[in-house]
């Protein structure tokens, strides 16, 4: 499986997202109302709106914010897989340090963005969060109006679903029945927003992200029976 793919040419991805505000009494009048209405939708025994909003209010693009970006890919040789780290509080500076320094890769059309779920969580996010702050699109991520076999993402998840569109697998479960030393020893999406708004430690968060991108890069080699890097192999740059 993905025999011909030139892991080199793969940039693997993931993001963390939290609740824009630390409380639910911060957001607009216009904003609690709306997501009042979600809440309700939700119907989530026992749970209030505001309760709610700390717990889900990540998940959303409209209610949320991205607090770390980051990207991993093979050398050439695939003896390393090497990470990078964009993070912090102010999410468009965030964002303009992304595009700017991913300019090549993003742009050039020649690399295949990869992660788990990217398709419908985390290329979304960055998109909407990007028009949000008023930033330009990235040529890779401006896909509005595409057909599905035009839009360059590979998505871990779609790979392991070999056709079936009812799917859904974590990538703890996929990383557990394949092998794979789990990403989520310290923390999970869940405590994400506590461990930043509570906790104010956003380096244990992007600890966290570093870790899944990592354990995407070692599914492309289990997705393509080869053996998996070292722990020492996955670095930060």
């Amino acid at each position: 499986m993905l025999e011909g793919l030139d892991l080199s040419r793969v940039v693997c991805l993931d993001i963390e997202t939290v609740p824009g505000f630390e409380s639910f009494a911060e957001l607009d009048s216009v904003m609690q109302e709306y997501w009042t209405r979600k809440a309700e939708r939700m119907k989530i025994p026992e749970s209030t709106a505001e309760e709610l909003y700390f717990e889900k209010g990540g998940i959303f693009a409209e209610f949320g914010k991205i607090i770390c970006i980051t990207v991993g890919i093979f050398t050439k040789d695939q003896s390393t897989f090497r990470l990078k780290s964009f993070a912090g509080d102010d999410e468009a500076a965030l964002l303009k340090d992304f595009f700017s320094t991913m300019h090549k890769v993003l742009n050039s059309g020649s690399y295949t963005l990869c992660g788990h779920n990217i398709k419908e969580f985390d290329i979304p996010w960055i998109c909407r969060r990007a028009v949000v702050h008023r930033l330009a699109l990235p040529r890779a991520l401006d896909v509005a109006g595409k057909k599905p076999w035009e839009v360059p993402f590979m998505d871990t998840m779609e790979l392991w679903k070999f056709g079936d569109r009812k799917s859904f697998v974590s990538l703890k479960l996929m990383t557990h029945m394949l092998g794979i030393p789990s990403p989520k020893d310290d923390i999970d999406g869940s405590e994400v927003a506590g461990v930043y708004w509570y906790e104010k430690d956003l380096p244990r968060i992007v600890r966290y992200c570093e870790k899944d991108v990592g354990a995407v890069g070692q599914l492309l080699l289990r997705l393509r029976n080869q053996p998996l890097l070292e722990p020492e192999k996955i670095v930060t740059v």
